[in-house]
């Protein structure tokens, strides 16, 4: 019996596309930003895009996408915005977190489903740090409460073939059976994948330069001080590289010695640091490339988060760096999707 799996925040479709790769039959994603509609839908054939937030989905129109029950196996996923449980936020005041955004308690509308839904099989991925919150530990004990057996772990990116060393907690449940969120188990062979692996690939750019043939592979400019700095930036360094007379105040300070891979070069001899959605920013992050004076392009930060050459997150570039940026940057990595995928179907193999 074949896996039905309907996607919640699904953005542009990594996991969508990740499962699909697996052999999982996705039927629909459903997200809040009506821009991802096309890279969802023009990648990811099978599927639908619902513009709509997660508290406003029915149980009834979920039932309406997947088979009649008894037809399938139904998963429901979901990777709630992390930025409420980064570690960033975990600087913040509590009450910040828990009351002014909303997105902290979104979980809570996921379990909903869950508990309405019943489906034979969930999985969310998140911040590592998601697990000393109260909506995942309420998330936790719902699902035990429905009956299933429920197993996660964080997961280190590179370990699975992606040229980065994200971090992410991944949740799998199961009615069916007890299932092992250790999806390193079935990638046991995979060969690390480096940060030149990726961008040899490609045609090189100048900063403010465009493809000809790939929509996504064009960079932003840089100032003429970037430029400056970048110039004498060394793969893999710091802002510690520059003279004195390039260095930001901040960096003069004893705090801004904790900040040592802002204006950085990648290392190509490496997995990257996590893609954020400000890859094409060189100032923010180790995003300068490894050889060429600029910062990444979308292209290159898809790839090193393991989409697929060929994956189009807009009809035109015109939509704007920074949706494009949010896109790639929140996106889960298609092969972990398609790691939890294959996870899946293992799980069922055995069950049977």
């Amino acid at each position: 019996m074949k896996i039905e799996a309907i996607d919640l925040f699904c953005g542009a479709g990594g996991l969508t596309r990740g499962l699909l790769d697996a052999g999982v039959f996705v039927r629909a994603g459903f997200d809040i930003e009506s821009s991802c509609k096309f890279a969802y839908e023009y990648n990811n054939k099978s599927a639908s895009f619902f513009e709509k937030s997660v508290a406003d989905i029915t149980s009834q129109e979920l039932e309406n996408i997947w088979s009649p029950k008894g037809q399938s196996i139904r998963l429901l996923a979901g990777c709630a915005p992390c930025q409420p449980f980064s570690t960033a936020a975990n600087t913040a005041p509590i009450k910040k977190i828990n009351g002014d955004d909303p997105r902290y308690f979104l979980l809570n509308e996921f379990s909903r489903l869950i508990r309405e839904c019943q489906p034979e099989l969930v999985t969310m991925e998140n911040v590592p740090k998601v697990i000393n919150h109260k909506p995942f530990i309420d998330f936790v004990e719902t699902l035990k409460k429905q009956n299933y057996y429920v197993s996660y772990k964080t997961i280190s990116c590179d370990k699975l073939g992606i040229p980065q060393t994200r971090k992410r907690l991944v949740l799998m449940a199961s009615k069916i059976g007890e299932v092992d969120a250790d999806i390193y188990k079935l990638n046991v062979d995979v060969k690390p994948i480096t940060v030149g692996d990726v961008l040899d690939e490609l045609e090189p750019l100048n900063a403010g330069e465009s493809s000809e043939t790939d929509l996504m592979h064009f960079s932003r400019n840089l100032s003429p001080i970037n430029m400056e700095r970048i110039r004498l930036s060394k793969p893999g360094g710091s802002w510690a590289d520059w003279p004195e007379s390039l260095r930001l105040q901040c960096h003069k300070k004893p705090s801004g010695a904790t900040y040592p891979s802002v204006y950085s070069r990648l290392d190509p001899s490496k997995p990257a640091p996590t893609m954020t959605t400000q890859f094409y920013n060189f100032g923010a992050g180790r995003f300068g490339h490894p050889t060429q004076d600029r910062a990444l392009t979308p292209r290159e930060a898809a790839m090193i988060q393991s989409f697929p050459q060929n994956y189009q997150f807009a009809e035109s570039k015109d939509i704007g760096m920074q949706k494009i940026g949010k896109m790639i940057g929140n996106a889960v990595p298609p092969r972990l999707g398609e790691a939890i995928g294959r996870a899946f179907l293992n799980h069922l193999n055995k069950s049977n």
